[in-house]
């Protein structure tokens, strides 16, 4: 039998690290009566954009380590794409306050430096993982305000006009965060597309601690149509 209209229901992974920056998640889903539906001990959400559109939302905590056991427990729910937002230290080409999406993933505390290794390079393994390219295109053609960069990542708040500037010089890096590299990593293994999106907080320079925290007001709705716009389109 031949069905006019039939829906194919894709399901998003949504990762979020810190209270701070889930809140405007968590917000946006009591309003729309969403379900709570947890990341083992940790906050999650489940919930429909559209017909064919399912989100499940996660708090992941911050680092590396919360960031990957996000991504696989994602990954293992069958979800088609994820999706990643937060805030970032700004390394060079951009300002504090302006968006930027990866499109490119290095861990920058991975060092085998001692066995005569580069910095970030993992042995018989990828050293830099890609954002997928379409949802890349997608948001920033939408977006045009968006910038385009590398983003460096690992388990340090970067705070140092050196180690800034080191990331700029040796990796051309835009941003520094927590996260990014690690779930980046995991979905390259899964086969799986990866989108960040993240909101430049600081210089990631010696006064970078202070701008940060000034920086927690992250402009949920417009930040929310950003995403929900891009993950109906994923």
């Amino acid at each position: 039998m031949w069905l006019k209209g039939v829906i194919t229901l894709k399901k998003i992974g949504l990762i979020i690290a810190d209270e701070s920056e889930y809140v405007i998640v968590r917000e946006w889903a009591e309003k729309n009566s969403a379900e709570r539906f947890d990341f083992y001990t940790r906050e999650g959400h489940l919930f429909m954009l559209d017909d064919a559109t399912k989100v499940h939302s996660v708090l992941c905590g911050i680092g590396t380590v919360n960031a990957a056991t996000a991504a696989t427990y994602l990954a293992l729910e069958g979800v088609q794409a994820i999706f990643n937002f937060g805030l970032s230290g700004g390394i060079s080409g951009i300002s504090r306050g302006e968006f930027m999406v990866g499109t490119s993933f290095l861990e920058h505390d991975f060092d085998l430096t001692p066995l005569g290794y580069e910095l970030c390079q993992k042995p018989s393994q990828k050293s830099v993982f890609e954002a997928d390219k379409r949802l890349v295109n997608l948001i920033c053609e939408a977006y045009p305000f968006i910038k385009q960069g590398v983003a460096v990542s690992g388990d340090s708040f970067i705070c140092d006009d050196k180690r800034r500037d080191f990331f700029k010089n040796k990796y051309n890096a835009m941003s520094c965060d927590m996260e990014s590299s690690a779930i980046a990593y995991v979905c390259d293994l899964a086969n799986i597309p990866f989108l960040s999106l993240r909101k430049i907080s600081d210089d990631a320079g010696n006064d970078a601690n202070n701008s940060y925290k000034g920086a927690l007001n992250i402009e949920g709705e417009e930040v929310l149509k950003i995403l929900f716009e891009i993950m109906k389109k994923a």
